[in-house]
């Protein structure tokens, strides 16, 4: 396993702030921490000792509940001496813009507590927390032993709520200036204890200053105390498993993986935009010419709706006129019986008579003729008689021709005879009619069902 010793004082939303430690505050809005094994955290400050969540042991002590309360009445009754010396020669050199409170230096990036996060092992596989409290008192305790008249422990709380037990340590770095006065300086400190520089024969900097030298010596006197606890862990210092790198070169490095990741994922997502763009586009094209085609469709169908209506008006027309036929077969039967009644008459009186006539004058002429020897006066009494036959014949003929017409108008004949001439008529024109309707129902049926059939196929 791998032991996670990390130091900061301030993030990105500004120092750190000691609430997240003693859980001072509605734990329920926080996804990652157990409320119940909330319970379970172990808290210790410089003031009030061991204790649970927002708990103090000294009656005396009103004002220091929680870290944050802690952490301000140890910097006002340690370090207000210092403040009110630097105020008064602030004022005293016309600077008085530099003037701070102790709660002002407590929030302060460079006068700020530190803050240690000790952790050993990862999720999948960690120290029981039981463990890390033994190692971490112990440590705490060699310490406040070797470092403990310049480096003060503030507080620390083990966290069992989360997914890995660990802790959270808080210590100031103090010493006199050059007035005499108590105030926060880690420099200072740590040159006061002895630390020197990594590289002494450079000058001090950011790579190059005595907290690196005493962060290694806090890690290895770690490591002592967890092999006396039979741990054995990997002791080569990593930042992120990266060896022999920086911890400011890995943070950088980290932070440029960070942006290619982010980088790729934005050019990722324009690559997706851009082809969530063109099927966009096509689809809406495609939309286009199916609505240019429906419309179309449309169009056709409208037409063909007007040409069915027109020609429904013209059947139903028709229809309505069927009576009126009916009345003009009655109206033309019956005159078309009269007048052929007429013609029939005169047809057989003309034909009649001009048979009847021609065989008189054929007697006549025979009569007449030179070869015959009878006198004159026989001759010319036989042609009177033909001219009276023909005379009788012609009445004869006038009168049958009357019978026959009164015969045929008769009501009873005339009306028997009419019906026929009815029958045939209206058998043929209706016949026509009936055969004309029939040919438009059955285009109209055949045109009412493919028609939801184009519908559909518009629809869709």
């Amino acid at each position: 396993m791998k032991l996670t010793k990390h130091n900061g004082r301030a993030g990105k939303h500004g120092v750190y702030n000691p609430k997240h430690n003693d859980r001072s505050f509605d734990v329920s809005h926080s996804e990652h921490i157990d409320g119940e094994r909330a319970e379970r955290n172990v808290y210790w400050d410089c003031y009030n000792g061991y204790r649970r969540l927002a708990e103090k042991n000294s009656d005396e002590i009103e004002m220091a509940s929680t870290f944050e309360e802690v952490e301000q009445l140890y910097y006002h009754n340690r370090y207000m001496d210092y403040t009110v010396g630097q105020n008064a020669r602030n004022e005293k050199n016309r600077h008085t813009e530099r003037n701070r409170t102790t709660d002002e230096i407590l929030k302060n990036k460079k006068t700020c507590p530190e803050e240690s996060l000790l952790q050993i092992g990862m999720k999948e596989e960690h120290v029981p927390a039981e463990t890390l409290l033994i190692i971490a008192t112990e440590f705490f305790a060699e310490f406040e032993e070797r470092f403990g008249s310049h480096v003060h422990i503030l507080d620390w709380a083990l966290h069992i709520d989360e997914s890995t037990p660990h802790i959270h340590e808080r210590h100031v770095f103090d010493c006199e200036n050059q007035y005499g006065e108590l105030c926060p300086q880690q420099e200072k400190a740590l040159e006061t204890l002895g630390f020197e520089l990594p590289e002494p024969d450079k000058k001090s900097s950011r790579y190059n200053n005595r907290k690196m030298t005493f962060d290694a010596a806090c890690r290895t006197m770690l490591f002592d105390i967890c092999k006396k606890h039979g741990l054995h862990l990997e002791e080569e210092p990593e930042y992120g498993g990266r060896k022999y790198l920086e911890k400011q070169d890995f943070i950088l490095s980290k932070q440029k993986e960070e942006m290619a990741k982010q980088y790729s994922q934005i050019r990722s997502q324009e690559t997706f935009l851009q082809s969530q763009k063109k099927s966009i586009q096509s689809q809406s094209e495609m939309m286009y010419q199916q609505r240019k085609a429906l419309q179309s469709q449309q169009s056709r169908i409208e037409k063909q709706d007007a040409v069915i209506q027109e020609k429904e008006g013209k059947l139903e027309e028709l229809t309505l006129k069927l009576g009126d036929v009916e009345s003009l077969i009655d109206d033309v039967s019956e005159i078309a019986y009269d007048k052929a009644v007429e013609v029939v008459s005169d047809t057989v009186r003309v034909e009649t008579h001009r048979q009847d006539i021609k065989m008189v004058e054929q007697s006549k002429a025979w009569v007449l003729s030179p070869e015959r020897k009878a006198s004159q006066k026989e001759k010319d009494y036989a042609a009177a008689r033909l001219d009276g036959v023909v005379t009788k014949i012609t009445k004869a003929m006038q009168t049958a021709m009357t019978a026959i017409k009164a015969t045929l108008m008769k009501p009873e004949v005339r009306k028997a005879n009419t019906e026929q001439i009815k029958e045939k008529a209206r058998t043929s024109i209706l016949d026509k009619l009936h055969k004309n309707q029939a040919d438009i129902a059955r285009r109209e049926a055949e045109r009412k069902n493919t028609l939801p059939h184009r519908k559909q196929d518009m629809e869709l």
